[in-house]
């Protein structure tokens, strides 16, 4: 119990800082005119977020890091809060942050204005972090590697942790990318599955990492007080890149990570529905499975409204993040 009022209490921590952060961000945002670049082939409805601040994911990296440093600073005076094992996910969040913004930042002032990084590129140095990552939690951290749902033992994975972490990594963070799309849906999805392996960790003791989580979840919700719909601000790829890379990592420091098909339903959901989109289109020489690609702009073109959407995604998310919840406990 007193594990999860601390964590708690982290939570709304990390939320105050990021509401008190938020306002002067939105003006720092707007004065460098920092506005998203929509993309012609979405949604028609989308156009009147155009020149909306983008790069907000600052809004949760910068409470999280404050919170995190600190706190691990306080061990110097004999209370530890915060274990030097959440310095990986925390340097993992700074990382993929750093590539998002780049990708932001040359989508709204580089040469490839509205495009953002090449593909290519931002998916080799994605992959370059996850294996660097999956290493340091293999032989550095000492994670345990697997716990197959109702056995309580660790599955060893041997010499194929490394390649199956690096890809978990590489796909979470691209799917809550792929998920940011609409207002307040990337916000909802990632505060459910943060504070789903928040409470998974809890749970099995490992207080550092619940911790983590509950902050990020304080953070996050800081966040959507500016982001739901009409968003004043977007995370952007600095936000959602991070956002997915970290909640692998925390999956996998858990050693639960075989649950984030249905922890993050709706983000894989999305990677689903994109490669099934363009295998179908492909196949079939030209036609669509889905009107759009990801899934949530197909239910904004068969009618539901923006808010629709949102709201139903995540009352998903939220029950297939219980189920996660239980299946663990068992």
């Amino acid at each position: 119990m007193k594990e999860t009022s601390l964590a708690i209490a982290l939570s709304g921590l990390g939320f105050v800082l990021a509401v008190i952060w938020g306002s002067p961000l939105i003006r720092i945002l707007k004065h460098y005119k920092l506005g998203k670049m929509i993309r012609v082939e979405g949604p028609d409805s989308h156009i009147t977020k155009m020149g909306t601040p983008t790069m907000g994911g600052l809004m949760i990296l910068i409470p999280v890091a404050a919170v995190t440093i600190l706190l691990n600073a306080v061990s110097l005076l004999g209370t530890n809060i915060m274990g030097r094992s959440v310095l990986l996910p925390l340097i993992v969040l700074f990382a993929y942050g750093l590539l998002g913004a780049i990708d932001d930042w040359e989508g709204i002032r580089g040469p490839r204005k509205g495009l953002g990084m090449r593909a290519r590129t931002k998916f080799f140095i994605q992959v370059i972090l996850a294996v660097i990552t999956a290493y340091i939690l293999k032989n550095v951290l000492l994670v345990p590697q697997l716990y197959w749902p109702g056995l309580h033992v660790v599955i060893d994975l041997g010499i194929w942790y490394i390649p199956i972490a690096a890809f978990i990594i590489v796909l979470m963070s691209n799917a809550i990318n792929l998920t940011d799309g609409l207002d307040g849906l990337a916000g909802l999805i990632s505060v459910t599955a943060f504070a789903a392996y928040g409470s998974i960790a809890l749970m099995q003791g490992n207080f550092f990492v619940g911790r983590f989580c509950f902050t990020i979840v304080g953070a996050l919700f800081g966040f959507l007080w500016f982001n739901v719909h009409p968003a004043m601000l977007f995370m952007g790829d600095l936000g959602s890149l991070s956002l997915g890379a970290v909640l692998a990592v925390v999956a996998l420091m858990t050693g639960q990570w075989i649950l984030l098909p249905l922890v993050a339903v709706i983000p894989i959901s999305n990677v689903m529905s994109d490669v099934l989109q363009v295998l179908y289109f492909k196949y079939t020489k030209g036609k669509r499975l889905f009107k759009m690609a990801p899934l949530h702009h197909h239910f904004e073109l068969i009618g539901w409204s923006e808010t629709q959407v949102v709201q139903r995604f995540w009352l998903i998310s939220l029950l297939f993040g219980i189920f996660s919840v239980a299946i663990a406990m068992a």
